[in-house]
């Protein structure tokens, strides 16, 4: 297989879901896979921070030391990086590529820093922003949590404020959605992905 260092391999165009921290992301990433098995698979993204209660290396993220991660970074293996919180997260091409080649919708979830990186790339995905219906019910949400520093929730919802401006730049985003009700977002998110979903499976059947 012939490999180069921009190309990213041919296969299903793959979605890039952003929004902030607490606004349904993973929920709604998740109903997608488990309704459209054998349609989507998840890349899974590179952190440097240390896993969270429940989490799994490999399947929530591969967690790996910022010395590792820096010299990645370095020769070029991720398609985006960014540093939140004093970790380190980032997409290695070979996350997406392995997902691509099994004719799977590559999901990636990434924050406002890596949508900008992804477009100077020829990734060409669609973009997808989940957005709370208001900063104050994201921060009651993130509080619920009870995951977060009062620290790392300020900055947390400083972060979302300036990805809400920016998803309003023209041309940010092929799609944005309002996760006011989780089943209302979910079928916009379907139906967003529709002629997509449609594509794959006609390949596999």
């Amino acid at each position: 297989m012939r490999e180069t260092t921009t190309k990213v391999m041919a296969g299903p165009r793959p979605v890039v879901c952003s929004g902030p921290s607490g606004v349904g992301k993973s929920t709604l990433l998740k109903k997608l896979m488990k309704e459209y098995e054998g349609v989507f698979g998840f890349s899974i993204s590179h952190t440097t921070r240390k896993p969270r209660p429940g989490e799994q290396n490999g399947i929530d993220y591969h967690y790996v030391t910022r010395d590792v991660m820096q010299a990645g970074i370095g020769n070029g293996d991720f398609i985006e990086s960014a540093e939140f919180s004093g970790n380190l997260y980032g997409t290695s091409k070979a996350a997406v590529q392995e997902v691509q080649s099994k004719n799977l919708i590559c999901l990636l979830d990434i924050d406002m820093q890596g949508v900008k990186n992804i477009k100077k790339t020829d990734l060409n995905p669609m973009f997808i922003s989940i957005q709370p219906p208001s900063m104050e019910i994201l921060e009651k949400r993130l509080r619920g949590r009870k995951t977060e520093s009062e620290e790392s929730l300020q900055k947390r919802l400083q972060t979302a404020k300036i990805e809400m401006e920016f998803s309003k730049e023209p041309g940010a985003f092929d799609v944005i959605i309002i996760n006011d009700n989780l089943d209302d977002a979910y079928a916009k998110l379907k139906d967003a992905l529709k002629e997509e979903i449609d594509k794959v499976k006609k390949v596999s059947s």
